[in-house]
């Protein structure tokens, strides 16, 4: 049994070629949109509707096997990295992202200053700024 297939069971999920099509494009291709996920599935399995890719990405990130992340102005792109509060640097100029881990101390990484009687378990944190890709390229005016 897989790896994948033993998370999808671990969460009362059937294992389904699309499924499993997800995870493995998800684990080689992080943080990208839907359209790329439907792309990279349909290369193994060319028949899969549009609808069957949106509703796998629903359920398994509804059951906690991906996490759908979505930067301010971007569409919103899916990673199997899970359960670890990490966070993201997003390229302002063309949009790549990286995982970055928490910025400090325990989940949620970051103390409000003040939670207004919340309970805080999370802390979402984009950095902003500019790819090393595109910090090379010469400035065209």
């Amino acid at each position: 049994m897989s790896d994948f297939e033993a998370r999808l069971r671990a969460v009362s999920l059937r294992v389904t070629r699309p499924r499993l099509a997800v995870l493995a494009a998800l684990r080689d291709h992080p943080h990208v949109d839907t359209e790329t996920v439907i792309a990279l599935v349909r290369a193994d399995l060319p028949t899969v509707s549009h609808q069957a890719v949106y509703d796998v990405l629903r359920a398994l990130t509804e059951a906690g096997l991906i996490r759908r992340i979505q930067p301010a102005g971007a569409l919103a792109r899916y990673e199997t990295r899970v359960g670890d509060n990490h966070h993201h640097v997003v390229c302002r100029s063309c949009g790549a992202i990286a995982d970055v881990d928490c910025a400090v101390g325990h989940a949620p990484c970051l103390s409000a200053s003040r939670d207004h009687g919340f309970v805080i378990d999370e802390a979402e944190v984009v950095y902003w700024g500019v790819c090393p890709g595109c910090a090379a390229e010469p400035v065209q005016r």
